[in-house]
């Protein structure tokens, strides 16, 4: 590397944050950018690992290690170290279509299996990719690439998000013309309506899209396959088509008083506070506020800190996370989640200092099970009774939560969220196409081969593999687009 010594002496500094008790007055980009020095300083603190693990994505006790969509981060961070922006800027894109994606919206596997990991703060992997694709549209260096030639071959892609925009990018690489459906009024999928505003500004999804339209791609919007076109219809349009909507079904809490009014689903929430946002500022009134109630977020990811962020600017009374699962130890077990699987530690989001910025302390209540909703005369939701988990294991090795006894409580809540996930994608086009799916309703289709049952009717992303990250859905729908260019061509030169 162009710093041998370099994470001898730099410090890991990772993005900045602008200060949470002024920022959640606005709904602005919550980070701040760094320097091109201090990004430098990060890029050379990447090693000459002799076996770099940072760029192999793969599953260990089910948990993502290392980069599903195989970066070249140790060329890209000595390039950034050497002052050679456009030529990390060619590296970051060989790998990845979208790199402001990640480098905002990706939990950074790599990062948890970075050598220099193993005993010091690995390399800030993800602050140095931001930084690298936000220069290249500073300096004008990202244009729309259209292809020389086309090839004639019509290419349907269902759901916009990060595979079907990774997909619809590669395919039209291959000369392919490529339409790309969407049900909602703006593309981009979970990107645009599923993570707010603050975290993922829609400016930078759109900016993207307006490129892949200038190299040809087709987005026709507010138009839900199976419904307002048929699959008939896909068929006798186009050559192919490639399944791409996503595991939008959502996980619910079985408990009593679910019927009451006040609890919604996380999603519903983001999203029409986000298109609410986009379509008037807020001024249309057309979403589910939080102002000046008791908010009780029931989930412990990245979606139920995105609620918390999102109620803290709408000014909510309190403010309680419930996360099922007990606090985590600072530092990772070096016996049961050895380096390089992704590190299971306590962490402290954004959500989560924005809410302690408001009312003093961290939100989150630990090992904490929703037992049941009580309402008022009018149906709406009062409170939640919970009680305190403990997980044990029984002979056969299967787990179980075990209430605590005395643990049991009552909280008062205005606005109950949802932010426990997706059990997979929704059926009815999966039927209409008579499609076959696993034993956990996803789209049955190998990985690495994305076919179907059905010929020329290919699927990726969460709609094939269940819910999981934005990084396994770019690489999904790329190598999907590379099967079915083979489909269409009889070879293909796509990666």
């Amino acid at each position: 590397m162009g710093k041998p010594t370099g994470f001898l002496e730099y410090d890991r500094q990772s993005q900045r944050e602008r200060d949470p008790s002024t920022r959640t007055k606005d709904w602005a980009d919550y980070t701040q950018p760094m320097s091109e020095k201090e990004i430098q300083e990060q890029g050379a603190r990447c090693m000459d690992c002799g076996v770099p693990t940072c760029h192999s994505g793969m599953e260990i006790n089910g948990v993502t290690t290392g980069c599903p969509v195989y970066h070249l981060i140790p060329e890209w961070n000595d390039l950034v170290y050497q002052g050679q922006w456009k030529e990390a800027l060619k590296k970051e894109h060989e790998k990845n279509n979208f790199p402001e994606f990640t480098g905002i919206a990706c939990p950074a596997p790599c990062e948890g299996a970075c050598v220099l990991g193993i005993n010091e703060p690995p390399v800030a992997i993800r602050t140095v990719e931001r930084a690298i694709i936000e220069k290249g549209f500073e300096e004008g260096w990202v244009v729309p690439e259209p292809p020389e030639q086309r090839t004639g071959k019509q290419v349907a892609v269902v759901g916009s998000g990060p595979a079907g925009l990774a997909a619809a990018a590669q395919l039209n690489k291959a000369g392919h013309l490529v339409t790309v459906f969407e049900r909602s009024d703006r593309v981009g999928g979970l990107l645009t309506y599923g993570i707010p505003e603050m975290k993922l500004p829609y400016e930078i999804v759109e900016r993207r899209v307006r490129i892949l339209e200038e190299e040809g791609i087709s987005f026709v919007t507010n138009t839900e396959v199976g419904k307002d076109v048929t699959p008939e219809q896909l068929e006798e349009d186009f050559d192919a088509v490639i399944l791409c909507g996503g595991a939008a079904k959502h996980r619910d809490i079985p408990a009593e008083g679910r019927e009451l009014k006040g609890i919604h689903y996380a999603m519903d929430f983001l999203h029409a506070n986000t298109k609410s946002l986009l379509d008037s500022n807020l001024e249309d009134g057309n979403y589910i506020s939080a102002a000046d109630k008791d908010v009780i977020v029931i989930g412990g990811g990245d979606t139920g800190t995105d609620c918390l962020a999102t109620s803290v600017r709408h000014n909510c009374k309190s403010l309680t996370q419930f996360d099922i699962y007990d606090k985590k130890m600072d530092n990772r077990d070096e016996v049961g989640n050895p380096w390089p699987q992704y590190p299971i530690v306590h962490r402290v989001e954004y959500g989560q200092k924005e809410a302690a910025s408001k009312f003093g302390d961290d939100p989150r209540a630990f090992a904490v099970m929703t037992k049941k909703f009580v309402g008022d005369e009018n149906g709406h939701v009062k409170e939640v009774h919970t009680v305190n988990v403990k997980l044990e294991w029984d002979e056969e090795g299967n787990r179980h939560r075990i209430e605590i006894p005395g643990t049991e409580k009552v909280w008062p809540a205005d606005l109950i969220l949802l932010a426990i996930g997706f059990s997979g994608p929704e059926q009815e086009l999966i039927e209409q196409m008579e499609i076959e799916t696993d034993k956990r309703s996803n789209v049955k289709a190998e990985y690495g081969k994305y076919t179907t049952n059905k010929t020329g009717v290919f699927a990726a992303g969460d709609m094939r593999r269940g819910q999981s990250l934005i990084v396994w859905a770019i690489n999904e729908g790329r190598e999907a687009a590379r099967e079915c260019d083979r489909y269409l061509m009889g070879s293909t030169q796509l990666p």
